[in-house]
């Protein structure tokens, strides 16, 4: 090469256009796909996660389990959809986690033991770390912003989930 040449370049032709026209392969193409991968395998490592405290929050009743099984939907939506199905027709899980996806809609009976939840989360933490009142009062502004949120969720609607579809 004197220098006023370009390097060989490489034609393909571009998958995501269709019948298209050629381009020219962009450097890097390969690491795009290698993270792509990447985070594929770190969405369904923290979905397994998630199913996992969700799992443990069903059995202590100071944690919380729906959160956990809708984060894991989540990130199974972006690694696994196969996973993503399994939880969503899960015969406990499922209804509550297709509500929240198709209307983000939280049921009565879930607000009411979330807050239970909260308040006694919250009745353990201060009788267990015995918080200073600057630490105490964060704390219950941080849990009543959760409670608060929970709260101001509406109420499903009925006849529009996605078992009456299917």
């Amino acid at each position: 090469m004197d220098g006023n040449e370009k390097a060989d370049e490489t034609i393909r032709p571009d998958r995501h256009a269709g019948n298209g026209p050629a381009t020219r392969s962009t450097p890097g193409a390969g690491l795009r796909y290698r993270l792509n991968q990447s985070r594929r395998a770190i969405f369904l490592l923290l979905g397994l996660l998630m199913v996992a405290l969700g799992i443990i929050g069903a059995f202590l009743p100071v944690m919380p389990s729906t959160i956990f099984l809708i984060l894991a939907a989540w990130f199974f939506g972006r690694s696994s959809p196969r996973l993503e199905r399994w939880l969503l027709e899960h015969p406990r899980f499922g209804p509550t986690l297709r509500v929240w996806q198709e209307q983000g809609a939280v049921p009565r009976r879930a607000k009411v033991l979330a807050c239970l939840g909260i308040a006694l989360g919250y009745v353990l933490f201060f009788i267990g770390a015995q918080p200073d009142v600057i630490m105490g009062v964060i704390v219950a502004i941080v849990m009543a912003g959760c409670a608060l949120y929970v709260i101001s969720r509406p109420a499903p609607r009925t006849g529009e989930s996605s078992s009456a579809k299917t």
